[in-house]
């Protein structure tokens, strides 16, 4: 069970990070683009590192969903 769940959380992965590929492609917004390409490298697993949380993440974090509030 577990090794069918991680292939299937591995396939999440991949999938979210080649829609936000595509995002990328298409912004032409500066600030968009690097928010985007920070949120890629979190689920693209041939990102060598994670990207180190900004503090607009701080903030989002801070303030959760919305639901939890």
């Amino acid at each position: 069970m577990l090794l069918g769940s991680a292939m299937l959380d591995s396939e999440f992965k991949r999938q979210r990070a080649e829609v936000l590929r595509e995002l990328v492609e298409k912004t032409n917004d500066p600030f968009i683009k690097r928010r985007l390409l920070a949120l890629m490298s979190r689920y693209d697993d041939r990102a060598t590192a994670r990207t180190p949380l900004t503090p607009i993440d701080l903030e989002f974090q801070s303030q959760g969903t919305g639901s939890e509030q």
